[in-house]
């Protein structure tokens, strides 16, 4: 599990990370959130489920490690997971679930300074607004308890050197490892 606020650098760091783990595939359970959004009509939703985010709703978190679950059977490869995930409920029952499919579940939560989340967000062509002020300012200070440890700070490093940390975290001396920097 890699996760993060917006703009933390996850889904960058899980497409450079796969192809140095063997066997492995990238699942992004947002890709689960915004099915839900096509299916579910407004007069479906419960009052609870009324937000602007998906993962307010329960089927979400179930589908999402429903999902994961038959990836795992039907492919059997190791699922890297990038996701911003901060609600304690939301975290707990997916962590809890991949948990039990697999007992080396490994969750790295990469942070972020507000300032530096901003201008990558920017610097991809979105508008830092009002949503994503809410939810970076919620996911900084909620990132910042143990529940979401591995911590690793991506404000002054390269997306190489997080691959580098992970990879020493999980083992890495089983998969390849990417080219220093001189």
């Amino acid at each position: 599990m890699i996760n993060g606020s917006f703009g933390s650098g996850k889904t960058t760091t899980a497409q450079m990370l796969q192809p140095l783990i063997p066997n492995s595939m990238i699942y992004d359970p947002e890709e689960v959130g915004y099915m839900l959004r096509k299916i579910i009509t407004e007069d479906v939703y419960f009052e609870e489920e009324l937000t602007d985010d998906f993962q307010d709703i329960e089927l979400w978190r179930i589908l999402a490690v429903k999902t994961a679950q038959e990836l795992l059977k039907k492919y059997k490869k190791h699922l890297i997971v990038p996701m911003t995930i901060y609600k304690a409920v939301n975290f707990e029952y997916i962590y809890n679930g991949f948990k039990s499919m697999d007992r080396e579940v490994f969750h790295f939560c990469l942070l972020a300074s507000e300032n530096t989340i901003k201008k990558r967000i920017e610097k991809r062509g979105n508008t830092y607004d009002a949503w994503y002020q809410q939810h970076t300012k919620a996911g900084i200070t909620t990132f910042n308890e143990s529940r979401f440890q591995e911590h690793i700070d991506t404000d002054h490093r390269e997306t190489e050197e997080i691959i580098e940390i992970i990879l020493r975290k999980t083992s890495g001396s089983m998969y390849k490892l990417p080219v220093q920097h001189t």
